[in-house]
């Protein structure tokens, strides 16, 4: 298999992610309301504790589900020789140099 004639492309945008956005910062300012309840408590330690054992176990179930979405994401798209030779000196022929501005 000749991987010269294939592109990978990542066709992941914001909108396949915004919900997992939105439901960890939802984890997050529950951990947070979490941690002001028990904050009034005599005992402010175990609002820590509580803040910090939320996230820790959520952070893996964020992770899985960004690398996921991420990799369902990626394609392996072939491409026809001729054709990518073609594009490549269109595109040479229309590119301009930078030039320095004033």
């Amino acid at each position: 298999m000749d991987m010269k004639n294939y592109r990978v492309i990542c066709t992941l945008t914001f909108g396949d992610i915004y919900g997992q956005v939105i439901v960890w910062l939802g984890v997050i300012f529950a951990s947070l309301a979490a941690a002001l309840a028990l904050m009034g408590a005599s005992r402010p330690v175990y609002a820590l504790a509580t803040v910090g054992l939320i996230l820790v176990l959520s952070l893996p179930f964020l992770l899985f589900a960004f690398v996921t979405t991420l990799l369902n994401h990626i394609e392996l798209v072939m491409v026809d020789p001729a054709k990518q030779a073609k594009t490549k000196s269109t595109l040479k022929a229309t590119q301009k140099p930078a030039q320095a501005a004033g």
